[in-house]
């Protein structure tokens, strides 16, 4: 009985090890790895450098993204961080600010 009584702290710690830390992880690698394999020419991206392009092909191991027209660049596929979605034009509107007014010089 006294044995559990020393082997029960390990093993919460081991619990709590996976639920805070490797099962998160696992949760980013999964939606990653899905990410990549939706990846397609035309796709809007940004990548962990925060460099926004489109993707122009896909190779096995890396992508081409144009950054300009013109400009091409290939990084590795896991230098891409997001896929940018397009806004629709309603939610564009939504998030848009009326123009701040200048201040009023009210000491005349």
């Amino acid at each position: 009985m006294e044995s559990l009584g020393t082997l029960l702290p390990i093993l919460l710690i081991g619990v709590v090890f996976y639920l805070l830390i490797m099962r998160p992880a696992r949760n980013r690698q999964r939606k990653q790895a899905e990410m990549m394999s939706a990846l397609a020419p035309g796709t809007r991206i940004m990548t962990t450098a925060g460099v926004y392009g489109t993707v122009v092909s896909i190779h096995e191991d890396d992508a081409d993204i144009e950054i300009a027209p013109g400009v091409v660049i290939r990084v590795v596929k896991a230098a891409i961080g997001k896929v940018i979605e397009p806004q629709s034009p309603s939610d564009a509107d939504a998030g848009a600010e009326a123009p701040a007014s200048p201040p009023r010089d009210e000491t005349a």
